[in-house]
């Protein structure tokens, strides 16, 4: 039986290369997306058009309960959880100065809340069956920091913490937890970016010169989820072109 991969936020650049990678390798490929989204049935089609048979279920990750009703949803319809990729964020970017406390929280309920609230729902069932992969998506600036994402920054450096220390926790039971940080990747949202912003900016930063490949992740997501992976845990892989090293 092909096990079950469930992806959050999984409509977007990164998480369609990941549910795209995982439904390749025979995974029964599960994502979520917002309430408020109203193009999820045209994602959906456009996907079954390319061959892919996705799953996808409303859910509000910063809500506990809406979590939660998502995931008996795909365990009563395909089965329990297997692998879960927190993928979902969002920005909401600008100076300290003029960050008001709605742009911390909302930030802060979505990027890193969300995380609990999903693993949460299936951490049992992975110790119980003695296997499972918890991968969470942080990113560089939650490494190093940057200008204008003390929020996004603080969230996705919170992730790694939670990493580590659930990794202790199921360790012994056939579960691993891992975070990888993408640097600048080419997805839409980046893409968006004036040109001129990226050559003078970003591109400088970056010592291979280029941005990253959603499918370059994917690859790495794929790695992490696989059998071969399973000495991996509560590790933070970084995979930004060589953006940032320590």
């Amino acid at each position: 039986m092909s096990r079950v991969a469930l992806v959050t936020g999984g409509m977007g650049g990164l998480g369609e290369a990941v549910c795209i990678k995982m439904a390749a390798l025979g995974y029964k490929v599960v994502t979520t997306y917002s309430p408020s989204n109203t193009k999820a049935k045209d994602w959906l089609k456009q996907m079954q058009a390319q061959g892919y048979d996705f799953h996808a279920y409303p859910c509000d990750v910063s809500d506990f309960d809406s979590c939660k009703a998502c995931v008996d949803t795909v365990t009563k319809e395909l089965g329990p959880v297997d692998v879960l990729v927190n993928n979902a964020g969002i920005t909401r970017d600008m100076t300290f100065k003029k960050m008001t406390k709605t742009d911390w929280d909302v930030v802060m309920k979505t990027n890193l809340d969300s995380v609990f609230n999903m693993t949460k729902q299936v951490m049992d069932g992975m110790v119980d069956r003695g296997w499972g992969r918890v991968i969470n998506v942080s990113s560089v600036n939650g490494q190093k920091g940057a200008f204008g994402q003390t929020n996004y920054s603080a969230a996705k450096a919170g992730m790694h913490g939670f990493t580590k220390a659930l990794a202790l926790e199921v360790s012994r039971k056939g579960v691993t937890v891992n975070t990888i940080s993408p640097g600048y990747i080419g997805t839409k949202m980046v893409m968006a970016i004036p040109q001129e912003v990226l050559d003078s900016k970003i591109l400088p930063q970056i010592p291979q010169g280029r941005l990253g490949k959603p499918e370059e992740v994917a690859g790495l997501v794929a790695y992490l989820a696989s059998e071969e992976a399973a000495f991996v845990t509560g590790a933070n892989i970084s995979i930004n072109g060589g953006q940032h090293m320590f």
